[in-house]
């Protein structure tokens, strides 16, 4: 057995970051609502 989880922080950026939420409507509305919470964090 190999381990699930392979962090890699180019991986992590392209598929989570902000600029790829940003060109979405969808991940617009995630930073949105991430923005009402009040989270110090918006992504990646």
């Amino acid at each position: 057995m190999s381990q699930t989880y392979k962090p890699k922080k180019r991986k992590r950026a392209t598929t989570h970051g902000f600029l790829v939420r940003s060109k979405s409507k969808t991940g617009k509305a995630v930073l949105l609502r991430r923005r009402r919470k009040g989270r110090k964090k918006l992504s990646v």
